[in-house]
């Protein structure tokens, strides 16, 4: 391991520092950085020239003066740290971590979130191939990858922002509308589900009715005015999820695993009106209690699983701490929405999505309400990124999955008697989650570098606006910092992925 690591170490190293030089040299060939003040009509332009070619270093050749720049880098292994000044004589390090900070808050959900939809997407057309459940997906993921990203965020802005503020101005769904959405459910879940005829039409029967009863309820309570949840809803959803966390993670026959993840849901409702308690008395909530919750959480639910024991006891600790996260999101979701007037009336005016910038300026409040907001604002250009992404996650997940079907392994697993569950899910799902690491690690690291399309339409100030605006003034320095940042990025999550395929498969050895 430890040599795997020099080896990539030095080889990235050597590739970094000859790639740095290539973009210096020609990023400061590409322009004049002082075309500004040559053009320029003030009186002091020569002491202008002459201050930020004293202060770039403009008066060295671009491949002397990279040298200067690296200088700054490695003075990190001294404390001195310096990646230089923008033309306007700003800090290129403080840009950086404004800008990396904007962008990882944008791109980081939205990447976990397509992953997420698109690798289920993947296996359940794999599983129901040539079926119209996969012919339908397929289309519209590559309906939307073929769309320019800018499109669909210009159409998002329109009906996904405007559109929508308007509705919640009287939140009532029509009964045509009713009719239409609880069919198109019906018609998912019935080819998600699929099976024979009989439990085809039982799916679409159960899930048109359940999906009336809930957009019924949601017009006449008038619950879009303002959406809560409540210890009952709350109580449900927790059930739900303690009952799908069992169902893929050890199947619904364990018994200590359903006992565990129930157990889980039913310490939920118990700290329901505590932890809402807690959260209004104890003033300084931010991010780091938020998470300190969640693993907290995590961590009973293991404990749970380890007091249920039994032979495997790890399956049952792997379930009940799976549940015990999504148990702290549904609480903290509750408590989120309980404060959604208070920034639908005060703070939105009526118009909560945003389409512009990360936060509403100058926004005071609570963290529920400062997170609502943040939301609010996150919202259209995560949605946006997720369907440009969810054609190639979900395409490489599927045809992964029906490679590793075919193979001789998974015959034998059949053929001993294994339920379908097991053996998707424990013997063929791991074993294709491995290319498509290889896709993630290429696309979290690409991200870091901002979404620059999306990112102007959504006028949102991450790595991608940085980059763009530099490109155009020719500002060396942040052009840079940008490319150091992207570059360590890249290579870092391509090493992490390869230590990803030593723990997916076990054949694979990174000190080979």
């Amino acid at each position: 391991m430890l040599s795997f690591i020099a080896r990539r170490f030095v080889a990235s190293l050597a590739v970094l520092l000859v790639a740095s030089y290539l973009v210096y040299v020609l990023a400061a060939s590409s322009g004049d950085p002082l075309s500004d003040l040559r053009q320029s009509s003030l009186p002091n332009k020569q002491t202008l020239i002459e201050q930020r070619t004293a202060l770039l270093h403009l008066d060295v050749p671009p491949f002397l003066r990279y040298f200067v720049w690296l200088g700054g880098v490695l003075g990190a292994f001294v404390g001195q740290f310096n990646l230089g000044d923008t033309l306007d004589g700003q800090h290129v390090s403080d840009l950086l971590g404004n800008a990396m900070g904007s962008t990882l808050q944008l791109v980081t959900g939205s990447l976990l979130i397509g992953i997420v939809i698109g690798v289920t997407l993947g296996i359940v057309t794999a599983l129901r191939q040539y079926s119209g459940f996969d012919y339908t997906v397929t289309f519209i993921s590559f309906l939307f990858f073929s769309l320019p990203i800018f499109w669909i965020a210009v159409m998002l802005k329109q009906f996904g922002a405007i559109g929508f503020n308007n509705f919640l101005a009287n939140p009532r769904v029509s009964v045509p509308a009713i009719i239409i959405l609880s069919l198109l459910s019906g018609v998912m879940w019935m080819g998600i589900v699929g099976g024979n005829g009989r439990r085809r039409l039982t799916t679409f029967l159960v899930a048109a009715a359940a999906a009336a009863i809930v957009l019924v309820y949601i017009t006449l309570t008038g619950w879009l005015d303002n959406p809560s949840l409540g210890p009952v809803v709350t109580t449900g959803l927790s059930a739900g999820a303690a009952v799908i966390v069992t169902v893929l993670s050890t199947g619904w026959a364990n018994k200590r695993s359903r006992c565990t993840a129930l157990t889980v849901a039913g310490l939920g409702l118990v700290l329901y009106y505590p932890l809402h308690a807690l959260f209004e008395q104890f003033s300084i909530i931010n991010i780091f209690t938020v998470i300190a919750l969640i693993i907290l959480f995590a961590a009973l639910g293991g404990v749970t699983g380890w007091v249920w024991g039994g032979l495997d006891r790890w399956q049952s600790v792997r379930t009940g701490a799976i549940t015990g996260v999504v148990v702290a999101l549904i609480l903290l979701l509750d408590r989120f929405l309980a404060s959604w007037n208070i920034y639908f009336t005060q703070v939105a005016n009526g118009r909560p999505i945003g389409t512009i910038g990360a936060s509403t300026p100058d926004l005071v409040g609570s963290f529920w309400v400062t997170g609502i907001d943040s939301f609010t604002h996150l919202v259209l250009p995560t949605v946006a990124l997720i369907l440009a992404s969810l054609a190639g996650y979900s395409r490489y997940a599927r045809a992964s999955l029906l490679e590793v079907m075919n193979q001789d392994y998974i015959r034998t697993a059949r053929a001993k008697g294994l339920t379908e569950r097991t053996v998707v899910m424990r013997h063929a799902f791991r074993n294709a989650l491995i290319p498509i690491t290889t896709v993630i690690a290429l696309d979290f690291g690409a991200l870091i570098s901002g979404a620059i399309v999306t990112e102007n339409v959504f006028a949102w100030s991450g790595m991608g606006a940085l980059f763009n605006q530099a490109l155009n003034k020719v500002d060396l320095n942040p052009i840079m910092g940008f490319f150091l940042v992207t570059a360590i990025a890249a290579i870092t999550f391509n090493f992490l992925a390869d230590i990803l395929y030593s723990a997916l498969d076990p054949r694979i050895r990174v000190s080979a």
